[in-house]
């Protein structure tokens, strides 16, 4: 049923502001123009100079000073370029959840939180109902970022003025279009499906196309407007803004129309260029429908010599809308403003056939919570009204109680309330005993969650840990077993933390800038990107030995950057013998940073097994734990004296992470439990004719070596399979291979390359 109030349709654009008051003649079954008002303003909004703000608001106060607009519905219309428009083909789904469909769509074609957006939907097509689903349905998803609609919305509040209505300003194009050329005035209203009409709405900066067959809807946003015309002139002309613009408006009336005509032809070719590129686009999604013919909006139509150069390149016929055909009143439409500035009014006058209720658009982009407010308002008349009957009732009924109750006898109901009392006591007591019982129960249960709950995010921290353990420098499998331990490029890692922080800002903001100006240089990816919201931070401890002479980025931190962190900045690495790619930045490991600055020192070893701190002496015997310095496989402790403790849980060399005195030094091994005989297999020179040492002595031969301690951190936010791209967005391509030396762990029968501490990891 069409709206009986008047309503107003209000358009500011950046050149000024127009509106159109109209309403529904039931006995003419026509809409009649009641009023209209075009006030410019004295800048263009998007001028350097020029503070959209406070033209916005005089233009405005103008208006009001005209016109009065209460009682009336009040409609206003925001930009297409800042609005989201999106045409969903829907799945079959049940006629009942189209809306729950709908919502889980604008989750995924939103870029932003739906709590941070204001959104609607307009079914465009009920398409078929089978067996109770529907077919080919298409809806029609607007959205806009909230903070911009209150923004558009503020000139009005400020100005008093209670809108009703806000519509992106390409749906009001397709109200115009729908009702006044093509007569659709109801959903049964019969249309040509297979032939549409293109709509172009000139404005100063932007254009915006828009192609319906009076219910199907294509939108698209051109950057040419009526500006780029007049900044051709200046440009090719040396004219002033202003003067430019007088050029354009009067071109046929210039001295040289000609010189006129060749300055605008650039932007004549672009403009007409994109206009087919947009043909194109819409063309190669419907490629069974046909445009018939082009409409033209806005005061930069009337462009001399615009509508001929379209007619010629689009082959189409163009016309200008320089009438409203569905509208009634002379008075409004032949006024000689109007006549001048017809073109302009499409937007106004289509906001308005959509406040009459005359077409089939619903949308409005009007915050719920403002309409909330409006219908509280509204009704706390009635609120106030039966609130104070209900008090008069209730005043009255209190009076004539208190002239019962004071008739009573308490002697007579003492023995009942005394059975009351004990009655009430007693349910207190059960009462007391089921919130007892229902405490344990809830602990109980949250204990069994706890244990269950997180059954399908427990494989993100294998992994975590796989990630970790590939990212690891390794030796190749070949390696000699006499090479040096400076030579080899493996890493032992001690522990294995991790901690969940509320707000990684405040990690990163407690680091110290030495290790923040780490983290910010060229060519890390999380630059200048510091870490927000909730996550994980890990803390890796560990040890490397690896000190090439001749390359110092093979030595200390130099060695930890090049490789350990390279990898953990990786999309994936894909270890030289691996299985595949193992994602790293992928899951979500950022920022990693050496947060202690490692400590290089000088070190005695023996390759049997025994290592001495230069600084601190000689600490006896490899703990048989976890292997020793250097890798191998077997393995014993060394037999006990002065200084060495003898057998124990680690021996020189094992597989798996050794360990020195208390199992926390050592590369990785894993040693054997065995009587303290000597390693089976020795890494440095085992003839005595050769200048090497006995294996049967009981003196070791200590050799010298540099040992590199350091504590490394980064940020894991666990990324769900489902969001995880594969395409690393920051280098815009594949991962690639991880730095030099990284490789799979070898096979069971052979000392890994690098692996995790699984005791201290598990603590």
């Amino acid at each position: 049923m069409a709206e009986t109030r008047a309503v107003w349709g209000i358009d500011i654009g950046q050149a000024g502001l127009k509106a159109i008051k109209l309403q529904y003649n039931d006995g003419a079954d026509r809409v009649m123009a009641l009023a209209f008002d075009y006030i410019p303003h004295a800048k263009i909004l998007s001028q350097p100079d020029a503070v959209p703000e406070e033209l916005i608001a005089q233009a405005l106060e103008k208006f009001l000073s005209r016109n009065d607009v209460r009682g009336d519905v009040v409609a206003m219309s925001v930009p297409g370029q800042t609005a989201l428009a999106r045409f969903i083909q829907l799945p079959p789904v049940e006629a009942g959840k189209v809306a729950e469909i709908v919502k889980y769509e604008a989750k995924q074609q939103i870029p932003f939180d739906l709590d941070d957006v204001i959104w609607d939907y307009q079914p465009l097509s009920s398409g078929t109902e089978e067996s109770g689903y529907l077919l080919d349905a298409e809806v029609g998803l607007f959205a806009m970022k909230r903070d911009q609609v209150m923004n558009h919305l503020k000139p009005y509040t400020n100005a008093k003025i209670e809108v009703d209505l806000i519509q992106i300003a390409p749906l009001a194009m397709f109200n115009l279009l729908s009702y006044d050329h093509l007569g659709i005035k109801s959903k049964e209203d019969d249309v040509a499906e297979d032939e549409f009409t293109m709509l172009i709405d000139m404005g100063c900066d932007t254009s915006t196309i828009l192609i319906s067959n009076g219910k199907k809807i294509w939108i698209r946003n051109v950057p040419i407007g009526g500006n780029h015309f007049t900044r051709a002139l200046t440009k090719e002309m040396k004219l002033t803004f202003a003067k430019a613009e007088h050029l354009k408006c009067n071109a046929t009336k210039s001295p040289d129309p000609r010189a006129v005509f060749q300055a605008l032809r650039p932007v004549f070719n672009d403009y007409v260029a994109e206009i087919q590129r947009s043909i194109g686009f819409f063309s190669s999604v419907n490629r069974d429908s046909k445009i018939v013919k082009v409409l033209g909006l806005g005061n930069g139509f009337k462009l001399a010599g615009l509508q001929k150069f379209l007619q010629q390149n689009l082959q189409y016929d163009v016309e200008r809308v320089e009438t409203f055909h569905a509208a009634i009143g002379d008075a409004v439409l032949n006024a000689p403003l109007m006549q001048e500035n017809v073109m302009s009014f499409g937007v106004a006058y289509g906001l308005g056939l959509q406040s009459l209720k005359l077409t089939s658009i619903h949308t409005s982009l009007l915050p719920p919570e403002l309409i909330t407010a409006r219908k509280i308002r509204r009704k706390k008349p009635w609120a106030v009204a039966t609130a104070a009957t209900l008090l008069v009732g209730f005043s009255i009924s209190m009076i004539f109680n208190a002239r019962v109750a004071a008739t009573v006898s308490t002697e007579k109901w003492s023995v009942a309330e005394a059975n009351l009392a004990s009655v009430k006591g007693e349910m207190d007591g059960y009462k007391a005993s089921y919130g007892t019982a229902e405490g344990k129960y809830k602990t109980l249960q949250e204990t069994g969650q706890k244990l269950v709950g997180n059954i399908d995010t427990r494989e993100y921290w294998l992994e975590i840990y796989r990630a970790i353990n590939a990212c690891l420098p390794r030796d190749p499998l070949n390696l000699p077993e006499d090479i040096d331990i400076s030579e080899r490029k493996r890493m032992k890692i001690h522990s294995i933390t991790c901690e969940k922080v509320p707000d990684l800002k405040v990690w990163y903001e407690a680091l110290p800038q030495t290790t923040k100006d780490r983290m910010n240089v060229d060519g890390n990816p999380d630059k200048d990107a510091p870490p927000e919201g909730e996550g994980y931070v890990f803390k890796l401890e560990g040890v490397h030995y690896r000190h090439d002479k001749n390359d110092t980025s093979e030595q200390g931190v130099l060695y930890i950057g090049k490789t350990l962190i390279k990898n953990l900045q990786s999309w994936v690495v894909t270890p030289d013998q691996g299985v595949g790619e193992v994602p790293v930045r992928k899951i979500g490991i950022t920022h990693p940073v050496v947060t202690r600055n490692p400590t290089s020192k000088p070190i005695q070893y023996d390759p049997r097994g025994n290592s001495q701190d230069l600084a601190g002496g000689f600490p006896g015997a490899m703990d048989v734990g976890r292997g020793g310095l250097m890798p191998g496989r077997g393995g014993a402790g060394v037999p006990g004296g002065a200084g060495f403790p003898g057998a124990g849980r680690g021996a020189f060399p094992g597989a798996g992470f050794g360990a020195t005195a208390k199992g926390a030094g050592g590369l990785p091994g894993r040693g054997a439990r065995n009587s303290g005989a000597p390693s089976p297999v020795d890494l440095r020179v085992t003839d005595p004719t050769l200048g090497g040492y006995d294996p049967n002595s009981s003196q070791p031969e200590m050799v010298k070596g540099t040992m590199t301690e350091f504590t490394l951190e980064f940020i894991w936010k666990p990324t769900p399979r489902s969001e995880r791209p594969d395409i690393d967005p920051i280098a815009g391509a594949p991962a690639a291979a991880p730095a030099e030396g990284a490789q799979p762990a070898p096979p069971s029968d052979s000392a890994p390359a690098a692996d995790i501490n699984e005791e201290k990891a598990g603590e």
